[in-house]
């Protein structure tokens, strides 16, 4: 039996490049994917961490993803998330590749919330503020550049040598950028931290303005307060996962702040156009699912089957 082809995160980015990603995210939700269907996640606590087992099937593939998420990494000198992506055949379930998983969830997960900032925010929306300055705070700014006109980028970190780097990263790539202490002035906003506890002052956000919250994917972690939740359109992935697993939401349901009602929709709702708007923001929560890592993954193995 002939090796499993590998696709590592060089290759998967040129496979699938981020406007891509968005686009097939897109097309599978537009398709009929429905992202209440995923199965649960088991989460396992391990010594280092937590193992995140997420199965999906879609179309002519089935897949899962076995991630690690490692607290202690970062002061290895190691990514935090942890994993590797198994591509299998929908029908006789034979696997077809092996992903690197990593690489696989630093393009999704800014595609997804691209996609959702492509129905949410204001087709000229270009001052970005991003909370956090690692491998998911770059691909938002990436991904958010995919879908909106983004001249200026705003970072905040707590790690301000960190930050100020990473403001050079965007000028670099011809951004105008600086480091602020909070994200008042501007209409998109990415919240990509370990934060416990919200990161800012949901009250100063500006009405316009769209914020999506992916850094906790657990019941009793957030990113935003009731405040601007309570103010906000809010639109998850899927209302099952949210439920289970978004701190951010779950919180402010437990507060008496918002009932499950306030969730104005899913993201396949979002993509076909029957979520209501609210005069407020617009605030989109996502916890990561494993539909989203097949449907990239099976786009990436089909675009290599084309060029190998």
């Amino acid at each position: 039996m002939s090796a499993l082809p590998y696709l590592d995160g060089e290759t998967l980015r040129e496979l699938v490049p981020m406007a891509r990603a968005v686009q097939v995210l897109q097309d599978a939700l537009l398709a009929g994917l429905d992202p209440e269907d995923t199965p649960r996640r088991p989460v396992v606590e391990v010594p280092a961490g937590q193992l995140l087992l997420m199965p999906a099937a879609w179309g002519r593939h089935v897949g899962i993803k076995v991630a690690g998420v490692a607290p202690a990494n970062p002061s290895r000198g190691l990514p935090r998330i942890q994993g590797a992506y198994l591509l299998m055949d929908g029908e006789s379930l034979a696997p077809l590749a092996m992903m690197d998983g990593v690489a696989l969830t630093s393009l999704r997960t800014p595609a997804v919330s691209a996609l959702a900032v492509r129905h949410l925010a204001g087709p000229g929306a270009s001052e970005m503020a991003v909370f956090g300055a690692g491998p998911q705070a770059w691909g938002h700014v990436e991904a958010f550049r995919a879908v909106r006109p983004v001249r200026r980028v705003s970072v905040i970190a707590r790690d301000a040598a960190k930050a100020r780097a990473f403001a050079a990263r965007c000028a670099a790539e011809g951004l105008q950028a600086d480091t602020v202490a909070d994200p008042g002035q501007a209409d998109l906003i990415a919240c990509c931290t370990t934060s416990r506890t919200p990161l800012f002052d949901g009250r100063l956000t500006r009405d316009d303005a769209t914020v999506v919250a992916v850094g906790s994917h657990e019941p009793d972690a957030r990113e935003v307060d009731d405040d601007l939740v309570a103010r906000a359109t809010v639109v998850v992935e899927a209302r099952s996962a949210a439920l289970a697993e978004a701190g951010d939401l779950i919180i402010p349901l437990r507060n008496g702040t918002i009932t499950t009602g306030h969730l104005a929709g899913n993201l396949g709702e979002l993509v076909a156009g029957t979520v209501p708007r609210g005069p407020g923001p617009r605030l989109f929560k996502s916890v990561g699912m494993a539909w989203e890592d097949l449907v990239v993954a099976a786009a990436a193995y089909e675009a290599w089957m084309r060029v190998r």
